[in-house]
């Protein structure tokens, strides 16, 4: 069963590819995405791994941080996971201060929510809560507990600038769990 941070991520994914019908590189992310979901985690794999081979360092920032985001589920060493997980967060960041350099990055305007057309700008930062949660795994897994909490840190901050709803709230409890089994290991108690 997927969690809401997978669903709210998925409901991303798909709002960017129905946007952007002639965006062929989502399209195949999302098919590599079903793939992972049903089980076919070495196929999904290879696919993004071609994928990835295409775009090549200094494609688009959004494709890669979209691609690298999802190539981290599929791997099998925490260390390369990790190592993912980060280049999806170095994209995103990427991106926004490429195109907002003046501005410290996002501009308000182009981050706000409401009717029309969703910028990637704004779809990323849906992607950042997570991109923070699943950076505070990694590294618990690696126990690595002091990187993990800052990492949950900017988690909460980011999640904070979204709009209420199930995607934040999920996330919120993601948050929570994560950051109680970090808690846990290192025996505090609330």
């Amino acid at each position: 069963m997927a969690t809401a941070s997978e669903r709210g991520e998925c409901a991303v994914a798909e709002k960017q590819r129905q946007e952007a019908p002639e965006d062929s590189v989502l399209t195949r992310i999302g098919q590599a995405i079903m793939l992972h979901r049903a089980g076919d985690r070495e196929e999904a794999r290879n696919r993004l791994a071609e994928l990835w081979r295409e775009i090549g360092p200094q494609g688009n920032a959004f494709h890669r941080c979209t691609l690298a985001h999802y190539m981290a589920d599929t791997q099998d060493d925490p260390r390369d996971e990790l190592a993912w997980d980060l280049r999806a967060l170095a994209a995103a960041e990427g991106f926004v201060t490429e195109r907002f350099p003046e501005a410290g990055g996002i501009p308000r305007a182009a981050v706000a929510d409401g009717p029309g057309p969703r910028h990637p700008l704004v779809a990323l930062r849906a992607f950042f809560p997570s991109l923070h949660l699943n950076l505070a795994a990694d590294y618990a897994g690696l126990d690595r507990p002091a990187d993990a909490r800052a990492q949950l840190r900017r988690a909460k901050a980011s999640a904070n600038a979204l709009a209420d709803g199930d995607y934040r709230q999920g996330l919120r409890e993601a948050i929570d769990r994560l950051e109680s089994r970090i808690d846990g290991a290192a025996g505090y108690s609330a």
